[in-house]
């Protein structure tokens, strides 16, 4: 459930942006929780960060929204703000609120739809994946962010990580089927590469963090491709 609070003192534009978000669950099968708010002091009054996205007009009657913005970021740092301007100018004053994007009245659902498309983009990259790890002892969650690559140890698989490194029972193999869908590549048969960590390529080297690994001849093509592909499609 993703958690939108709409700020419009326009009845008439609340409701289109609402039946807006309705529309687009029908559309693409998310949920939304709305909340809507008729002008910028009342969110701001007691404001409670439980929203993964605020809409907030620019001109509001008692609290505009670039001043509610600046309240808000004061108080959460991680909201998705979009504003909602019939004046472009106003885009511009949104990066010092580290707003998203902004979408010009009249609004049209074709143009709603794909900031709502880009918001939605943006929470699911946030969101955190762990991977469970048997260490001596016990389990261990790791942040599959946090990874830099994973290391064939003959039966057993190194994860270096941020936070340290860790050894595993299993194989390399069996790792990389448990990573499936996230963005990992070989760059040779011995290690296993997240490429949101990559921070170069240099001939057959590779750049993981603060680690310089080998890229195979075999294994290069495969790898660049994938590189290239998250590079090009992925969110860093």
């Amino acid at each position: 459930m993703i958690r939108v609070a709409i700020v419009e003192d326009d009845k008439a534009v609340q409701t289109q942006l609402a039946d807006y978000i309705r529309r687009y669950e029908r559309q693409f099968g998310r949920m939304f929780e709305l909340s809507l708010f008729d002008d910028g002091d009342e969110i701001v009054s007691d404001y409670r960060a439980v929203y993964d996205i605020i809409l907030l007009d620019v001109q509001m009657r008692r609290m505009d929204g670039m001043a509610a913005a600046e309240r808000i970021r004061q108080m959460d740092k991680d909201v998705l703000l979009i504003f909602i301007t019939n004046m472009a100018q106003f885009a511009i004053r949104g990066y010092a609120v580290d707003a998203l994007d902004y979408v010009l009245k009249p609004v049209p659902y074709f143009a709603f739809s794909q900031q709502l498309q880009k918001a939605v983009a943006r929470l699911q990259a946030r969101q955190k994946t762990f991977l469970t790890v048997p260490v001596e002892g016990g389990l261990r969650r790791v942040d599959v962010a946090t990874l830099y690559y994973l290391e064939s140890d003959g039966h057993k698989v190194r994860l270096y990580a941020e936070a340290g490194e860790l050894t595993a029972p299993g194989t390399l193999k069996s790792f990389e089927e448990k990573l499936a869908g996230k963005p990992f590549a070989r760059c040779n048969s011995g290690y296993l590469v997240n490429l949101a960590q990559v921070m170069g390529v240099q001939q057959n080297l590779v750049q993981v963090g603060p680690y310089e690994l080998q890229i195979s001849r075999p294994k290069k093509k495969a790898f660049m491709e994938a590189l290239t592909d998250y590079i090009g499609g992925g969110v860093r």
